[in-house]
């Protein structure tokens, strides 16, 4: 490709609103414009790194035996209503209806659409295993839009759905899988880890997600250095720090600490660890009828450590709470604590019966002995608390809290690390969630009707261009990985339309690269040097040779790569071969 002849448009400075490093750098380089709220043109720059991103992962899926099909973007709303998303999935799903009235979303995902398929299509197991994917437009109608591709309304996905007789099949599927999406994130030069998370709204049992690191990164990966065990802070396992409880060996005491409403200020005014004390966190289950109106609403109290914090998705596996919880409104803490918040705590609740208060400990907290908690009466704590004799042992015990640097690891080896990650990638075994729910099933060799077992497998292909950058990138633009650079080298003539040499070695350079397969530009625009160079390095070409009058005199020419801190001089007949061994 030559310059002249493809669509080049940077910008010195980023717009007001570009807010991460990959939204700026996307904008300035002319790799996106933004035409509403998050929704972007993806100009053609741009455009070959995703169609780069997708060859890659179209390549790996195949390899892995999926096959590709495509389901359209606009589905009838009669198959998410057999599965209950259509109500449940909240306004981030876009519903449209046509001209005759009739319901219809715009798809965020395809699990509806492609089991419906399955249904019609797989009918026996002599057709199983099979996993089908496509790449497609995805809609999301996002609150609040922010970050250029990295929360979008509009996004390309890749998903993946895999059909399977039984759960040791699914497994395998899952398997096979993992280690396509390896393979993907590996070729595409990404460093990333692939960790334990939630399945979240899309449901299942068994999920990974696959990171992309890098310090600008939404979630926290937990992570074992001298081990294997890595998880999303959502899921990570956070072991009870005491070996045993502790005899008690301190007398119960209200203690006045005025004004002091936190654990943090608490032990400071007590000259007290804050490991020593109790934070307390109230929850509301709602019951409601068919109607749905509340006619029951059981209040929580949740015990942390008080340098802990809370993991709501954790609280939400506890039994009681898995149906929903809101935090408790300031009217129904003061009817059953007596008091406001900042000073409760679990001592002298009403623990059974009608309007009693269920009491969960974090596997920490259930430990301690002798700690500090809210005595719900405003200005006091109690001091010396001990589980038994002071108040009843909590009604569950449960791993509810967030896992800190430090932290032993679940598997034995070592403690825990804490980096950032940027979510590109996510594996979910499904089981029979979609196949019960919309009769998916096939005829096994008794010629009886089972369920099919399911997973699913995303990739957010938009997404990664935003990773890459916030992974790879300096003070002059982004740096892309060879594999998914819109260009992979870039040859720069210095006075071309002044110097016949120069354009005649130009113009070889550039024949000999596309003869070889290299994916290669040569800018033959006539800029000056200095913002030649600078459209490149901001645009992240990872390989950049120059050719100039005063370099061919001497039989060189300056080769470049985009995170060499110099130019290295080769002689114009090394520089075929140079190329060939760095791409490699």
């Amino acid at each position: 490709m030559k310059a002249s002849q493809f669509f080049i448009s940077t910008l010195k400075e980023a717009p007001a609103d570009a807010e991460i490093a990959s939204h700026k750098l996307m904008m300035r380089a002319g790799m996106i414009k933004r035409l509403g709220a998050g929704l972007y043109n993806y100009m053609p720059m741009g455009l070959r790194v995703i169609r780069k991103v997708e060859g890659i992962i179209r390549a790996e899926m195949n390899r892995a035996g999926a096959v590709e099909l495509l389901m359209p973007v606009v589905q009838p709303a009669e198959l998410w209503q057999e599965t209950g998303r259509f109500e449940k999935m909240g306004p981030e799903l876009l519903r449209v209806k046509d001209r005759h009235g009739r319901d219809f979303i715009i798809q965020p995902t395809s699990e509806e659409v492609i089991t419906d398929i399955a249904r019609q299509e797989l009918r026996s197991y002599k057709q199983l295993p099979k996993n089908f994917y496509h790449i497609q437009t995805k809609f999301r109608d996002e609150r609040r839009p922010r970050f250029g591709v990295m929360r979008g309304r509009e996004f390309t996905m890749k998903d993946a759905y895999s059909f399977d007789r039984d759960v040791e099949a699914a497994g395998r599927s899952y398997e096979n899988m993992y280690q396509a999406y390896c393979r993907i994130f590996e070729r595409m030069g990404l460093q990333y880890r692939a960790v334990a998370a939630d399945t979240g709204a899309i449901g299942g049992d068994r999920s990974h997600e696959f990171q992309v690191i890098a310090e600008t990164g939404e979630d926290a990966i937990i992570y074992s250095p001298e081990g294997t065990y890595a998880a999303n802070i959502e899921l990570a396992e956070a072991l009870p720090l005491l070996a045993e409880r502790a005899a008690a060996a301190q007398a119960l005491t209200k203690t006045p600490t005025p004004g002091k409403s936190t654990c943090a200020d608490v032990a400071e005014l007590l000259k007290l660890p804050l490991t020593q004390t109790v934070k307390s966190l109230v929850l509301a289950a709602d019951e409601t009828n068919e109607a749905g109106e509340i006619i029951k609403t059981q209040v929580w109290l949740l015990l942390v450590r008080g340098d802990h914090d809370l993991n709501e998705v954790k609280a939400g596996k506890v039994e009681g709470l898995k149906g929903g919880f809101r935090f408790a409104t300031v009217s129904e803490i003061e009817q059953h604590f007596g008091c406001k918040p900042g000073y409760l705590g679990p001592i002298g609740l009403k623990r059974d019966g009608e309007g009693s208060v269920k009491v969960v400990a974090d596997r920490t907290v259930a430990r301690m002995a002798d700690f500090v908690c809210g005595a719900n009466e405003v200005d006091a704590h109690y001091t010396g608390a001990n589980w038994g004799r002071d108040l009843p042992e909590p009604d569950v015990v449960a791993d509810i809290r967030n896992v800190v640097a430090g932290d032993p690891s679940p598997d034995g080896k070592g403690t825990l690390a804490i980096q950032r990650g940027i979510e590109v990638g996510h594996v979910f075994y499904l089981g029979t969630k979609y196949s019960a729910a919309m009769n998916a099933t096939y005829l096994d060799e008794n010629g009886k009707p089972q369920l099919m077992e399911m997973g699913c497998y995303g990739i957010g292909v938009t997404r990664i261009l935003g990773a890459a950058i916030e992974q790879n990138h300096d003070e002059r633009g982004i740096i892309w990985p060879d594999a998914i650079a819109p260009f992979t080298v870039v040859v720069c003539p210095i006075g071309m339309d002044r110097s016949e040499e120069v354009k005649t070695a130009a113009h070889k350079l550039y024949q000999d690269l596309l003869d070889l397969g290299v994916d290669v530009l040569l800018d033959d625009r006539g800029e000056r040097p200095g913002a030649m160079f600078a459209d490149w390095e901001l645009i992240g070409v990872p390989h950049r040779v120059v050719i100039s009058d005063r370099g061919l005199k001497e039989g060189q020419v300056e080769y470049q790569g985009r995170r060499d801190a110099a130019a290295t001089k080769l002689a114009l007949a090394d520089v075929v071969p140079h190329l060939q061994q760095r791409l490699k």
